[in-house]
């Protein structure tokens, strides 16, 4: 009877010094691992990541110069602005809704463009216009579930205009407007270009209570 007694308290010190330790561990990944908290829904975070995602995978194809795949991905661009979810944006303010929707429509008016060529030329035109309406769209709702780069190339179209922008959302150069079969450099200036603003509405972290 002794001996049995001896084991269950010894069962009971160890989980209570279990739950001491794993109480601890939590309180610790707390203080590390702070909560976000966005001022937008699932519903609208997740429209605008799969938009975003979609916009990389356009930028992705000029880098590699396939303007067959930039029309693709063009179309898929253009639905995935077809399907976010801003209904929400309504109850901040129907004017930033409005200017919203102005911003997007410019955004399909692009794609549109670019889906419709097959020169690559062409293309980056439309990518550069296109991401000036993305970047104000981004912009006006504020985004804030991640950081984003607005990035430029000065050599983008020969110095001869403005120079070419990108979306992206790492600090790293991966120049769409030089690619890597550039006919004089080849792919000698991909990284070529710098970051010229930075979209970051992310929310100060919120220590879990």
């Amino acid at each position: 009877m002794r001996n049995i007694l001896i084991v269950i308290i010894l069962v009971v010190v160890v989980i209570a010094g279990w739950k001491f330790i794993n109480k601890s561990k939590n309180a610790e990944e707390a203080r590390q691992n702070p909560i976000k908290v966005s001022k937008h829904s699932l519903a609208f975070n997740s429209s605008v990541g799969s938009m975003l995602d979609a916009y990389y995978g356009l930028t992705e194809s000029l880098v590699n110069w396939d303007s067959v795949s930039a029309q693709k991905k063009a179309k898929s661009l253009k639905d995935k602005i077809n399907r976010l979810q801003l209904n929400e944006l309504k109850k901040d303010s129907g004017a930033i809704l409005e200017t919203a929707n102005s911003y997007l429509a410019d955004s399909k008016s692009n794609l549109d463009s670019i889906a419709a060529n097959t020169n690559i030329a062409p293309q980056r035109d439309g990518l550069n216009s296109l991401t000036q309406n993305l970047y104000d769209f981004l912009r006006v709702v504020k985004y804030d579930e991640s950081k984003l780069y607005l990035q430029q190339c000065p050599m983008a179209f020969n110095n001869e205009t403005s120079p070419g922008v990108w979306l992206s959302k790492t600090d790293s150069i991966i120049n769409p407007y030089m690619g890597i079969h550039h006919p004089h450099y080849g792919k000698g200036m991909i990284h070529c270009g710098e970051t010229k603003d930075t979209l970051n509405f992310m929310p100060q972290p919120k220590k879990k209570s």
